[in-house]
């Protein structure tokens, strides 16, 4: 029932209910969606299946490669990461007094009345990619988040995610920055869940209180 209420709320396609239905779309939410709650673990997948690129299982390719593969496919990658998702420009240039920075991808959500970066990386999380990240959206809320605007949200994509490394470091206690896992092919059922339900275990024990 909670797949055709989402695929009539966004316009979904035979084909594409019936992908999302393969991919277990709505099991790979953090937190399963539920009526008028518009908490942000309803809005962020771990992992995300990218398998309408085209690209090989082996994630041999360069971040770029598989970042303009993602743009060439917009449609598909908005549609991948969910309701309320508006993209808003790539490798987005931020000048600072002292630097200039390029953010791979920003979305705004317009559920989340936020900004969303995300980050792409070909490899396993490190604490340089959450340091990196923390500090765009620090910067991002300074110099180009609005008013009415919530607070940013960052979204990490890698290959493994070291949970010793997300542990300690800012990402245990800042509840704005994520780290997701992606595929760029559809696993098996068994794979599948054996990913959604090691990340499923291990946010619920991250939000016992």
């Amino acid at each position: 029932m909670q797949y055709i209420e989402h695929s009539i709320e966004g316009n979904w396609n035979t084909r594409t209910l019936q992908r999302n239905i393969d991919s277990q779309y709505l099991g790979r939410l953090l937190k399963f969606p539920e009526a008028e709650n518009k908490h942000i673990s309803n809005y962020i997948k771990d992992p995300y299946i990218f398998e309408f690129l085209g690209l090989p299982s082996d994630i041999s390719q360069a971040e770029t490669q598989i970042e303009s593969a993602l743009i060439t496919h917009l449609q598909q990658f908005l549609m991948e990461l969910g309701k309320g998702f508006a993209f808003v420009a790539r490798q987005q240039h931020i000048v600072t007094d002292t630097s200039d920075f390029y953010i791979d991808l920003v979305f705004y959500n317009y559920f989340l009345k936020c900004f969303v970066l995300v980050d792409l990386k070909t490899h396993k999380l490190t604490h340089e990619s959450i340091g990196q990240m923390d500090m765009y959206v620090r910067i991002y809320n300074d110099l180009k988040k609005e008013a009415d605007d919530n607070p940013t949200i960052g979204i990490i994509l890698c290959t493994e995610k070291d949970e010793t490394v997300v542990k300690y470091s800012v990402m245990s206690e800042n509840e704005k920055l994520f780290a997701s896992k992606y595929r760029t092919y559809l696993p098996d059922e068994k794979e599948l869940k054996n990913l959604i339900e090691a990340d499923r275990v291990k946010f619920e024990l991250d939000n016992q209180n």
